[in-house]
């Protein structure tokens, strides 16, 4: 037996509370709120992760039948490559993480600032199929403002990653707290995942709405104060 064998049947052995992935089967769970990741990650350049990628896609698509000679196959492994280290998975890689620079608050703008609607592409890490929904995101100055761009940009960033939608708001919650020094912060993400969608058992009217609301937030003043921000 192989090194890859082993490995596969140790993957496939594991159990996760005591439940193997096939008495998992669809269900979405995550292990913690960073995203899993090996300490040797970046041990090789984004190019030779392209290289490798194309040469394994190629090897799926040739497993499934694809005639590779065609002129329209022939470059979808170097494209899905592409694709996943530059764009949609991009995210992964700490390089990419947004700059963000504060600002005096000098309006003294002490009420809810809300940016709402920001368009979110993602992946489920379960099936690497399409996450899309809104995020909507809010904070209250402790003293420190930033740019507008770069709440969209922080959303996008931890998108751009495989994911489990809890930990995707957790995630840009934590940022924000870090970034702003403030518990004031408010995530509220509405999404479609096409795992559900467009397979398994696939109800494509139902979506998943994920919160998070840190200090004053965390009232029922503010959240429906909030919401009705975001529904008008």
């Amino acid at each position: 037996m192989n090194t890859t064998d082993v490995t596969k049947n140790k993957r496939i052995g594991h159990k996760l509370n005591g439940f193997t992935i096939d008495d998992i089967g669809n269900d979405h769970l995550y292990t913690g709120l960073e995203t899993p990741m090996k300490s040797n990650a970046f041990k090789i350049s984004d190019e030779e992760k392209k290289q490798k990628i194309a040469i394994l896609f190629e090897e799926i698509m040739d497993v499934m039948g694809l005639d590779l000679t065609d002129d329209s196959l022939r470059g979808t492994p170097e494209r899905v490559a592409k694709m996943y280290i530059d764009e949609i998975f991009s995210g992964l890689n700490p390089k990419n993480k947004p700059k963000v620079a504060l600002f005096d608050n000098k309006y003294q703008y002490n009420q809810m600032l809300v940016e709402k609607n920001i368009t979110l592409y993602s992946n489920c890490e379960h099936h690497f199929v399409p996450i899309i929904g809104k995020a909507h995101v809010a904070y209250i100055s402790s003293g420190k403002v930033i740019g507008l761009s770069k709440l969209n940009r922080i959303v996008q960033y931890y998108a751009k990653r495989p994911q489990v939608q809890e930990r995707l708001t957790n995630q840009i919650a934590n940022e924000l707290k870090t970034i702003l020094e403030t518990e004031d912060v408010a995530v509220i993400i509405d999404a479609k995942h096409l795992c559900v969608s467009s397979r398994g058992i696939k109800d494509d009217t139902s979506a998943t709405v994920t919160t998070y609301y840190g200090g004053h937030f965390n009232t029922v003043e503010k959240i429906n104060e909030l919401h009705n921000y975001i529904n008008n």
